[in-house]
């Protein structure tokens, strides 16, 4: 079962969702608009095809209604943070730059013990042993960089402009490995070619200039020094076969003040030149082709969050599915009123076809006997009064009970506290309905479950499946 995206398609469903999402008083995109588009993606076959190419199907079909009316849409899906074009840029802006450094100098005169070719080299060993420690995920500036980048410029019409920035949000989280790849591959690209330019360089100008070579130090004799040379130049004299000159030969490089350097470079700078070929040019292209390969790869296999319930609703209704929820009161049960408006709430965050199981209610200090999972239920709601003070031996247990049971594969658990009555009490107080929300998003999140409070004296249904996949998200 396919649940990967090929690039283009996940970006298509990326902005689908993102209007879908949005506010529901949107002209751009209606509730009988995603109603059709999931009509005619299943008129089309989308519910015999795995997830990733069923809802890029719906997808498909949304876009030909949606772009004609918000002109930013196909601009957005043809915006590309990557060109191929950019690496043929940058391996000739990098080769130039390399030629034009003054890698040895400009008195045509090479110290042995300071030659700028070791700072090239150092730098990328220090970034190969920084390639082979484990990195954290990216920082959230990071993905917060390449959100404002992506959206770029203005975002279209005012009912336009909050999806477009969800996409562009949602996309560059969705396509950050990709993202990194693409970027390693012009990172190593451009670091091949500016030693492959230093490298041109020296020999460009041992053309047409003659370079010496020499030594000083205050503190090393020709023996340190000779040996120092010997370790470092190793690689390249097994390539080359040109060796390090013995301690004689050494001292006579020697330098001293008012004494010109008379001997000839040219077989340092060969040396040289195997170093750069050998420590980063070699290893460079390696990993440009490395990186490049992931890159191509990740492009055909980005993952997206299909265990939310924006996707599992939609590929419910594809597969003509109906999501199975099972409310759990903890100590009392629910009004007829509430119940009423807490399936609307369900019904509008969960899918049309819900089909609710309401439990008995779990009474205080009978936590360990709470009702089992039901077979194929998809979420558990535990609804408690926000009123109440979460603790540990009564919801926490009842919770820990929860998860003991067995419950579907990606069945979700959720505590949903009725504000109704906490409203009415502290109507006045909003900072009270603030720290008890935070209370019980502590407590659930202590406990592995999402929370959320909803009013079911007054349920907001618009913004039902916008919430519950935000908690369910934290």
């Amino acid at each position: 079962m396919s649940e990967t995206f090929h690039e283009d398609a996940a970006r298509r469903v990326l902005m689908l969702q993102a209007f879908e999402t949005a506010a529901s008083d949107s002209p751009l995109w209606t509730p009988e608009d995603r109603a059709w588009a999931t009509r005619l993606a299943r008129e089309t076959g989308a519910a015999d095809l795995p997830p990733a190419q069923a809802l890029d199907q719906r997808a498909r079909h949304a876009l030909q209604r949606l772009a004609p009316r918000e002109a930013a849409v196909p601009r957005r899906l043809g915006l590309r943070m990557w060109q191929t074009a950019w690496v043929p840029a940058v391996l000739g802006l990098a080769f130039v730059a390399g030629i034009a450094v003054d890698a040895i100098g400009g008195t045509q005169r090479i110290n042995l013990l300071a030659p700028p070719v070791w700072v090239v080299i150092l730098w990328n060993l220090v970034v190969y042993v920084g390639l082979l420690v484990p990195r954290p995920e990216a920082p959230r500036g990071l993905r917060a960089l390449l959100a404002r980048r992506l959206v770029g410029g203005n975002s279209g019409g005012s009912n336009a402009r909050v999806p477009l920035r969800a996409y562009a949000a949602a996309w560059a989280q969705a396509s950050l490995p990709l993202t990194a790849s693409r970027a390693g591959v012009l990172l190593h690209v451009a670091a091949a070619a500016l030693a492959l330019g230093l490298v041109a360089g020296l020999y460009g100008r041992g053309l047409v200039l003659d370079y010496r070579v020499g030594w000083e130090s205050t503190f090393l004799d020709p023996a340190a020094v000779r040996a120092a040379l010997a370790a470092l130049l190793w690689p390249a004299t097994a390539a080359t076969g040109i060796a390090v000159p013995d301690a004689a030969a050494i001292e006579a490089l020697r330098l001293t003040p008012g004494v010109a350097a008379t001997a000839s470079a040219a077989d340092w700078i060969h040396l040289y030149a195997a170093m750069l070929g050998l420590f980063v040019i070699a290893p460079r292209v390696v990993l440009a082709l490395m990186a490049g390969s992931r890159a191509a790869w990740r492009a055909r296999h980005l993952s997206l969050p299909l265990q939310d319930p924006y996707f599992q609703r939609l590929l419910r209704e594809l597969q003509g599915a109906r999501a199975q929820v099972q409310v759990l009161p903890h100590g009392a049960a629910p009004s007829p009123q509430a119940t009423l408006a807490l399936r609307e709430w369900l019904a509008a965050a969960c899918g049309a076809g819900l089909q609710l199981r309401l439990a008995e209610p779990t009474a205080y200090g009978q936590e360990e006997h709470a009702a089992a999972a039901e077979p194929g239920t998809t979420l558990r709601v535990l609804l408690v009064d926000l009123g109440s003070t979460p603790e540990d031996d009564t919801q926490g247990r009842l919770l820990a009970t929860l998860k003991a049971q067995h419950e579907a594969p990606g069945a979700a658990r959720l505590v949903l506290a009725d504000e109704a009555a906490f409203c009415r009490r502290f109507a006045q107080l909003p900072d009270r309905l603030a720290e008890r929300r935070a209370a019980w998003q502590a407590f659930a999140a202590q406990h592995g479950a999402a929370f959320l409070g909803v009013n079911l004296e007054h349920p907001d249904t618009a913004q039902a499946e916008a919430r519950l996949q935000a908690a369910l998200q934290r």
